[in-house]
C-alpha cells in the first residue's frame, strides 16, 4: 500500500513536470504590481486598486464621476464590480528603459478581460530618496495614472 502511494505521488510530480505546467506562474500578479495604487486624480475619475498575489480590488471609479456631458466609455474599470476582490493575473511584455509594459487580466463573470498597462518608476530627488512607482492605463483614449503608496 505504501509503495502504491509513493508511486502515485511520483507519477503526479512527473506528469506536472513533463507537461511544464505550473499554475502559480500563470495565475498571479507580478510582484511589481502588488500593493496599493491610488489615482493621481488629474482627470474626472478617481479610484484605488489593491493588488495582491491573485486578486485585485477596485474602489472608486463610480458612474457618478462621469461628467453630465461626458463619455462613460472613458471611465476606468467601469465594467468591473467595485469593492470586491476579483480574480486576476498579469503577463509581462516589453521591459525597456526602466519601464514594463504588459497586460493585467481581471475575471469578469468567469472570463478574463485584458487591460494593457505601463509600469515605471522615478527617483525621488530628496530624502528619503528611493523611487516612486506609477501604473498607467488607457480607457477610451484617456490616460489614467496611479501611484503606488506604501502602507
Amino acid at each position: 500500500m505504501k509503495t502504491f502511494a509513493v508511486c502515485a505521488i511520483l507519477a503526479a510530480v512527473f506528469s506536472m513536470t513533463a507537461c511544464d505546467w505550473n499554475p502559480v506562474d500563470h495565475q498571479r500578479f507580478a510582484s511589481h504590481l502588488q500593493g496599493t495604487w491610488v489615482s493621481e486624480g488629474l482627470g474626472w475619475y478617481y479610484g484605488t486598486l489593491e493588488i495582491t498575489f491573485d486578486r485585485i480590488t477596485i474602489s472608486g471609479y463610480g458612474i457618478q464621476q462621469t461628467p453630465e456631458e461626458g463619455n462613460d466609455n472613458k471611465r476606468p474599470f467601469r465594467q468591473f464590480i467595485k469593492g470586491v476582490p476579483l480574480v486576476g493575473f498579469s503577463e509581462e511584455g516589453d521591459r525597456t528603459n526602466g519601464r514594463i509594459e504588459g497586460l493585467i487580466f481581471i475575471e469578469d463573470f468567469g472570463r478574463p478581460v485584458s487591460i494593457p498597462y505601463i509600469w515605471y518608476e522615478l527617483p525621488l530627488p530628496s530624502p528619503p530618496f528611493g523611487h516612486i512607482q506609477f501604473l498607467r492605463f488607457y480607457f477610451g483614449g484617456e490616460r489614467e495614472t496611479l501611484r503606488r503608496i506604501e502602507k
